[in-house]
């Protein structure tokens, strides 16, 4: 088995369709939208591994904000080297995104930074 992607709900999927294709590279199919319910979404591939689903739907409610919590908690994406984790962390910083943690290695052997993307989403960049 595999996974074949993940979904998030968003409140500006054209801003999350953004930030995705501009600092992890993914590429993004048409929009879709279903007429009778609201709903749209976009699928979002990377290079390898699963692909990404970001939808929107009028009525959602929103959930709080703590960053531990229940349930999915972050996205994890691997740059490829040490390098490329500091040098894409170091892009969002400047671009005005907060760096939760790191770049580091961590107690488990990871190399790796915890950055607060649109909406309160946590992705970790790991080498």
């Amino acid at each position: 088995m595999k996974i074949e992607h993940a979904a998030l709900y968003t409140e500006d999927l054209e801003r999350m369709r953004s930030f995705f294709m501009k600092y992890f590279e993914a590429s993004s199919n048409e929009l879709y939208h279903n007429p009778k319910t609201g709903f749209t979404s976009y699928f979002l591939s990377f290079q390898e591994g699963a692909r990404l689903e970001i939808m929107n739907k009028p009525q959602m409610e929103k959930t709080g904000d703590a960053l531990v919590r229940t349930g999915f908690i972050h996205l994890a994406f691997s740059a490829g080297s040490k390098e490329k984790v500091d040098v894409l962390t170091e892009t969002l910083r400047n671009d005005g995104y907060e760096v939760l943690s790191g770049p580091r290695t961590t107690g488990d052997g990871y190399y790796e930074s915890l950055i607060l993307g649109p909406e309160r989403i946590q992705i970790e960049i790991t080498e």
